[in-house]
């Protein structure tokens, strides 16, 4: 008794060893469900091999039509076997050169995101949110809490090319527009991460805000930059400036973090850099909204017709193909 008391004092600690325990629990009920449903699908047509019953039959149909949708699930989780991948995600949005037209476009993704985040019941926090000169955002920070969040949002990180017609152009032209998403794992405090404070440049300013009571109208805002890698983070969200600078602190972490995950990527593969210029030629997919509607993946080419879904949030079909996409090199070449 005195080891299980001891084992809840340190909240840290349990939290810990309850969310891995959580995952070897869904590891073991996941296999077991397939287990019994393989089961129910040869006892079903053994009776309808023997007594030609056309309602077993049916039922195994059924239940076979079920063990391959729960089949294809556990498939992707096998894919989310990366270090940081059942890790909470915290991403960025970033617009392009362009404007207004590339701050509306940031603004229309970080809202895909945030949808995205809602249908899967994830809980998705703003940390940082600079609102764009004349609409939409120049750029955002979110925390996404829930399951395997980095796994799945780590398809998003590279750089989104919009084309259609711009409601802000009086003439109705055609326009492409260009925003920048990089997504990151939220570590854990145990993983240590090397920053030295002499590298840090911190610096503070006026929280920006909707104007009237919503505005902090002390200098809370916070702003780090790393020196040797140039990595920039900033956070508002918070009403003090040490809350934001903890905050602030969390994103970079995660952020240095995930340059040294992706230099042992590149070393082990040749899956391109997510650090490309905004421009053309470097998207990782398009969404095309005039002439015609269609969201391509040039990675995967993955595609979907409807547009209007996938930026209300539907994306599971592009998170997938970049999982099978990503393991795909390695099944060829074994």
């Amino acid at each position: 008794m005195e080891a299980l008391e001891g084992f809840w004092q340190d909240s840290d600690h349990a939290a810990k060893i309850q969310k891995e325990k959580s995952t070897i629990e869904e590891v073991v009920n996941t296999y077991l469900g397939l287990f019994e449903l393989f089961e129910e699908f040869e006892i079903l047509v053994e009776y309808a091999d023997e007594d030609d019953d056309q309602p077993s039959a049916e039922e195994a149909i059924e239940i076979y039509e079920k063990f391959l949708i729960r089949y294809g699930n556990t498939e992707q989780k096998v894919l989310l076997s990366e270090e940081a991948d059942s890790n909470n995600a915290i991403l960025s949005v970033n617009s392009g050169a362009g404007g207004t037209e590339s701050c509306d476009w940031a603004a229309m993704l970080l809202r895909m995101f945030n949808q995205w985040g809602k249908s899967k019941k994830f809980k998705v926090t703003t940390l940082d949110h600079q609102a764009g000169d004349t609409a939409g955002l120049k750029s955002a920070t979110i925390l996404i809490e829930g399951p395997f969040a980095y796994g799945l949002m780590k398809s998003e990180s590279g750089v989104h090319r919009l084309v259609r017609i711009s409601p802000f152009d009086s003439a109705a032209r055609r326009h492409t527009s260009f925003a920048s998403v990089y997504v990151s794992p939220e570590i854990d405090d145990d993983i240590e991460i090397d920053i030295n404070d002499k590298d840090l440049r911190i610096d503070v300013y006026r929280s920006g805000g909707a104007g009237g009571q919503s505005v902090n109208t002390t200098d809370s805002a916070v702003r780090i930059t790393h020196n040797p890698t140039g990595v920039v983070v900033t956070c508002q969200n918070e009403r003090s400036q040490l809350q934001n600078k903890a905050q602030a602190m969390k994103v970079l972490r995660s952020r240095l973090y995930d340059l040294e995950m992706e230099k042992k990527r590149e070393a082990a593969d040749e899956v391109e850099s997510n650090k490309k210029k905004i421009e053309w030629g470097s998207q990782i997919r398009s969404y095309v909204l005039h002439p015609y509607k269609l969201v391509k993946d040039h990675r995967t080419d993955f595609e979907s017709s409807g547009a209007e879904k996938v930026l209300d949030g539907e994306l599971d079909g592009f998170m997938d193909s970049f999982l099978r996409w990503r393991v795909s090199p390695e099944e060829e070449d074994g």
